[in-house]
């Protein structure tokens, strides 16, 4: 079977005629795990917004593909179905749908109709994956975040990614929050999820989520767009020196980082 490819291709994005994206240009092949790092108020999570099609965003130039499907041009939905999926940095809580109920639905809205997962085999993969993550089975019961810490909160999501199995998923700051437990089994359920059909973009500001999952490739956003790519060493460049050999390589004012 042939890896999905996703393309972004010359993004622009503004919200309210503010230009926050200025011509973003990345490709994530299947199999490959990608981080985007960069200072505060420089396009990071509007980036992930706009690929799940949130709806202040307005992309006014561009497009994002996966293979020959316009992702621009499909409902939130259509997208998710497509097989992305976002991991929010600040997970909503629904009341009154169970955690359960919810990743059930989940789940058989992504498969045809007529072919919806049985309850026993539901029951028996959430029951593997949380164990796997160590979450109490109390957290099957509950209503969807309510009233979870924010490394609960965190943890589920990588629930959800597991159980869901998506083509690309979308991390937007995962690490935050997290203590160092915490991490290291958010960081063991990414790792695990690991192969040919499943690529990862990781959103974050810290080099530590970055010790326990290693990128394939590192990118450096600034003003809107990414500036510098490489390899898992130029995390610790930027670990080591920050952000300043960038920008004096690039000639970037400290002024033009966030716009």
């Amino acid at each position: 079977m042939a890896t999905s490819t996703l393309k972004i291709n010359d993004l622009h994005v503004s919200i309210e005629g503010k230009e926050i994206l200025k011509g973003v240009n990345l490709e994530i092949k299947g199999g490959e795990f990608h981080a985007i790092m960069g200072p505060n108020g420089t396009g990071k999570s509007t980036l992930s917004s706009t690929i799940m099609g949130h709806p202040k965003y307005e992309v006014t130039k561009g497009t994002i593909f996966i293979d020959d499907k316009n992702v621009l041009e499909m409902e939130v939905d259509e997208r998710a179905k497509a097989g992305l999926f976002l991991a929010m940095q600040y997970p909503s809580e629904i009341s009154g749908v169970t955690n359960s109920d919810f990743l059930r639905s989940a789940i058989n809205a992504k498969r045809p109709e007529g072919d919806e997962i049985s309850l026993m085999k539901f029951i028996r993969q959430l029951d593997d994956k949380m164990k796997f993550l160590e979450m109490d089975e109390k957290f099957a019961h509950r209503y969807l975040n309510e009233g979870f810490s924010g490394g609960e909160k965190k943890r589920n999501e990588i629930l959800q990614l597991m159980l869901l199995q998506p083509k690309f998923a979308i991390l937007d700051e995962i690490d935050s929050g997290l203590d160092i437990d915490a991490l290291k089994v958010v960081a063991k359920g990414i790792n695990e999820m690991r192969s040919e059909e499943f690529a990862c973009l990781m959103i974050t500001h810290y080099q530590r989520l970055l010790d326990y999952i290693t990128p394939d490739h590192v990118h450096v956003m600034m003003n809107g767009k990414i500036v510098k790519s490489g390899g898992a060493e130029l995390v610790h460049r930027l670990e080591n020196e920050g952000y300043d050999w960038i920008k004096k390589e690039l000639g970037i004012e400290d002024a033009q980082v966030g716009q």
